[in-house]
């Protein structure tokens, strides 16, 4: 189990903004997006749902912030982890099943025999909108290997959320989960302890791997066509 780092502080500015981060709520305009989203100086650890699995806004320094849903509570800072299971040990997944953000029945099994990227992320999250375009190559890239992605959006705004997707090019559909109850699916299994965070699944159903933070282009395309190569 990964533990989350010491708490940190993280002021909160807009791109090109001057101006001091003051304490609590201010508006913004996310860069390159022109949509405004709020955003909050400091970052605190929660639980979601009383499960223990806590949720991160910032990575790596990044900024922190709050999400329309989450009632002002704040998130907590994550650094990167990763986890690779071995064949013998790796977990099974859970039977995930519910509704894409478009509204339409989603579930993990329409995908078995290939390999799942399932990404824990919120259009709230200034890491997941990092690792969005790494995300969207591989998706591209990985397809013709059997391997598939699929998003899991967290404590959000179905609009803001759907305006992520168009912005970032995102091609594959998302739960919406807007009250965690994927999240807690894999809880004491593969827990998803921060958001962004990114489950691999093999192509037998069970859990490869695990990635805590933002991912990164070449240790997750170094994961993937390892699972890829791999026989059910």
């Amino acid at each position: 189990m990964t533990r989350l780092p010491r708490l940190v502080r993280c002021g909160v500015r807009a791109a090109g903004d001057s101006r001091r981060p003051g304490v609590g709520w201010r508006r913004h305009r996310l860069a390159g997006s022109g949509r405004p989203a709020l955003m909050a100086r400091a970052c605190a650890v929660i639980a979601l749902a009383g499960a223990g699995i806590a949720v991160a806004g910032c990575d790596g320094g990044a900024i922190g912030q709050n999400t329309p849903i989450s009632d002002g509570q704040n998130f907590v800072s994550s650094s990167y982890a990763s986890t690779v299971f071995s064949v013998g040990s790796r977990p099974v997944a859970p039977k995930v099943s519910g509704t894409s953000l478009t509204g339409k029945p989603l579930t993990l099994a329409s995908y078995r025999g290939d390999v799942i990227v399932l990404n824990f992320w919120g259009s709230w999250c200034a890491p997941c909108r990092a690792e969005a375009p790494v995300l969207g190559t591989l998706a591209r890239q990985m397809a013709g290997r059997g391997v598939r992605f699929v998003g899991v959006d967290i404590r959000d705004e179905p609009d803001a959320a759907l305006a992520f997707m168009q912005d970032f090019n995102v091609g594959y559909p998302s739960f919406s989960d807007p009250s965690d109850l994927i999240a807690l699916e894999f809880r004491g299994v593969a827990t998803p302890s921060a958001i962004p965070s990114t489950i691999v699944i093999d192509r037998s159903g069970r859990i490869a791997a695990r990635i805590i933070g933002g991912v990164t282009y070449g240790s997750l395309k170094a994961i993937l066509t390892n699972l890829a190569a791999e026989r059910q």
